[in-house]
């Protein structure tokens, strides 16, 4: 898949181009050899076709000038200390790269294609040096060619990616859109094979974290307050014309990360389950499907939720169901959509929630809700009936591991969303007052003092469901 390069490394690469460079002062120095600057202006500022049959001529002796070879230096080493041929020549490879793919593969043949630029990426002070920005912007190219060339070598791919995508994260941690849609667009290009998004996904906390602040911020919401606000459904995104902004982001920024993150879930079954423990991920797609302000964002937000949920339905679907996915399913259906690929995958994840739903029981619904570490008001926790039938189920199924769960969700301090903690004391008390000689299980997971903590509570609804908690716990005290 081939995207448009970005604006930002397009201006700096035509600024570069137009830069006078004192080759003949370079020569005198004995930073380039003659025979050097013979091959460089045979094939600068050329048409592509002479430069092509130029280096196609004698591929293997351009090959020596870029990457090193027979006791010659690259010529990235050579001239280190000159940042303006330094910086041409970078912008001179990445043209060569991009229009000569079978000099390409001749490149990452070489035994160390990657060993005269990795240390480039390391000159950066800060994220719009050009240097670092220009390698990463010719590795990627590389690299990314390299992973579909059967003859290029494997090992020095393994090598360089992590580097590479440790590089590409400070561009996305910045705060310029500019770095970001290079970042993504540069991990978008990277990841076409199941290797290259396995490393990925290894240094998921450097990688993918930045990508998803990204999406919490078009969502409406943040990292601090995610859990209130994306389960609430009070966030919106707010959108106009193709490339404006939802919430700040722009829509071609927020499609690119989209794109990343849907090459990732080609690795579904390495990655969802960690994708929803760790971001959130099926809720946070479900509110931005919500109010998507176009048909490609949507087309992609459907498929990245088909192919995480089809390789991890027993832990995504009820995740899916809390969210109210089906619901939101429902309204997409109504619009006037034409895109086939988004028809079938709109299909395909309403066939599956309707199998997952019709064999669900209100005991599984709440169980799937507490498993999922966030409650919300549903219907069982105020539900005298459910709890009449299923609370000793719940304290005993699979050896207690539902009130451990309620546990480890109260221990919480739920800073941004109180209301978790107010349902959990509210669930606490039904346990209690239905099952009351479990109370000795309750008290040694830490439930009773932990709501008795929470009277404490500068929230008023959590000292009232903690006070109605305690209150039943007392009232057999004395039985």
């Amino acid at each position: 898949m081939s995207l448009d390069p970005p604006n930002y490394i397009l201006t700096l690469q035509n600024n570069i181009r137009q830069r006078p460079i004192s080759w003949e002062g370079a020569v005198r120095a004995k930073t380039i050899t003659d025979a050097d600057l013979k091959k460089i202006k045979s094939i600068d500022k050329v048409r592509k076709e002479q430069r092509r049959q130029t280096i196609e001529s004698d591929a293997t002796s351009f090959v020596t000038l870029l990457l090193g070879g027979d006791g010659s230096q690259s010529i990235f080493v050579s001239t280190a200390k000159r940042q303006d041929i330094l910086q041409y020549m970078l912008v001179l490879t990445g043209d060569i790269v991009d229009d000569m793919p079978d000099f390409t593969s001749a490149l990452a043949r070489h035994p160390s294609p990657y060993e005269s630029l990795l240390p480039l990426l390391k000159q950066a002070s800060n994220p719009e040096d050009p240097i670092p920005l220009l390698t990463s912007t010719v590795l990627s190219s590389l690299i990314s060619h390299a992973l579909l060339d059967s003859s290029s070598k494997r090992g020095p791919i393994g090598d360089a990616l992590p580097k590479l995508y440790s590089y590409i994260s400070s561009l996305a941690k910045s705060s310029d859109a500019g770095l970001q849609d290079i970042a993504v667009q540069e991990y978008s290009s990277l990841l076409r094979t199941s290797k290259a998004r396995s490393i990925f996904w290894e240094q998921r906390k450097e990688t993918l974290e930045p990508l998803v602040d990204i999406l919490r911020t078009a969502a409406g919401t943040s990292k601090d307050n995610e859990s209130g606000t994306l389960w609430s459904g009070a966030t919106s995104i707010r959108s106009g014309v193709e490339g404006g902004v939802s919430n700040g982001v722009g829509l071609q920024l927020l499609y690119h990360v989209l794109l990343v993150i849907w090459q990732l879930s080609f690795e579904a079954e390495m990655v969802g389950d960690g994708l929803d423990d760790e971001h959130d991920i099926v809720i946070l797609y479900t509110q931005l499907l919500r109010n998507s302000p176009k048909e490609k964002i949507t087309r992609l937000l459907l498929s990245t939720l088909s192919n995480l949920l089809s390789s991890n339905r027993d832990s995504l679907l009820p995740a899916a169901v809390l969210a109210r996915l089906p619901s939101i399913l429902s309204n997409i259906q109504s619009r006037h959509l034409t895109d086939p690929d988004l028809l079938e995958d709109l299909k395909s994840l309403n066939d599956m929630l309707a199998e997952y739903t019709k064999t669900q029981t209100t005991f599984d619904e709440y169980a799937a809700e507490v498993h999922t570490g966030h409650l919300r008001w549903s219907p069982p926790h105020r539900n005298p009936t459910f709890w009449a039938e299923n609370a000793r189920r719940i304290l005993e199924d699979n050896t207690g591991e539902i009130p451990k769960k309620l546990a480890e969700i109260l221990s919480k301090e739920w800073k941004n969303d109180k209301q978790v903690l107010a349902i959990g004391c509210n669930d606490v008390a039904c346990l209690v007052k239905e099952v009351p000689e479990k109370r000795p299980m309750l008290e040694k997971i830490g439930l009773k003092s932990r709501v008795m903590a929470l009277m404490q509570d500068e929230n008023e609804s959590v000292r009232w469901e903690s006070l109605r908690a305690v209150g039943e716990w007392l009232s057999y005290s004395f039985n």
